[in-house]
């Protein structure tokens, strides 16, 4: 396996729509004022939140279970910001769509701006031939309220080249998450 770099980045987006909507180069501030970056760069793309959130509460004293998980546990918002409460978590998903080809895997890393907050951004791999918005997780580590900015940059995604497509791709099993928009909640 190999990283791929940004010339490859961009050739994938513009040759195979992998990432859309793609944005060549990085970009630092948009109309002037400054925001997290987002875009192409040197070994991986910056991805950007929506504006769509499903924010972790706990107004029903529920037990977190991945196997039944509660949509009760949510609420909905929309916005620029989201404010996730001290110690909580919110799901969001990326502006971005992505079709990921037969011979790649990509590894997703929270950005250093929200890290070194005490924000955690938490992605699974995107597998060969998975496609759809991101679902990403937002975990507030502190004890303090703290803020997600949407239409910025929150995750590196890394992509890494097999020497051969795999066997068996996420669309050949079906994968419960192939297609996805909007905020995906656990499903089983």
């Amino acid at each position: 396996m190999a990283i791929k770099s940004d010339r490859w980045i961009r050739r994938m987006a513009r040759e195979r729509r992998m990432i859309e909507p793609f944005e060549p180069d990085q970009v630092k501030a948009v109309e002037g004022r400054p925001v997290v970056s987002y875009g192409t760069s040197s070994y991986g793309y910056d991805i950007r939140c929506s504006t769509e959130f499903k924010i972790f509460t706990n107004i029903n004293s529920t037990i977190v279970d991945p196997k039944a998980f509660d949509a009760k546990s949510f609420v909905d918002f929309e916005g620029e910001v989201c404010i996730i409460p001290p110690n909580s978590f919110a799901l969001a998903r990326t502006v971005e769509y992505f079709r990921i080809p037969r011979n790649v895997l990509t590894i997703c890393l929270g950005k250093s701006t929200y890290a070194r907050c005490g924000i955690i951004v938490n992605v699974t791999p995107l597998e060969p031939e998975w496609e759809g918005h991101v679902t990403l997780e937002f975990s507030n580590t502190t004890p303090l309220p703290a803020k997600i900015y949407a239409n910025e940059g929150v995750a590196q995604v890394i992509f890494l080249e097999a020497d051969e497509p795999c066997e068996t791709s996420y669309r050949d099993r079906g994968g419960k998450y192939q297609g996805q928009r909007g905020v995906t909640p656990p499903r089983i």
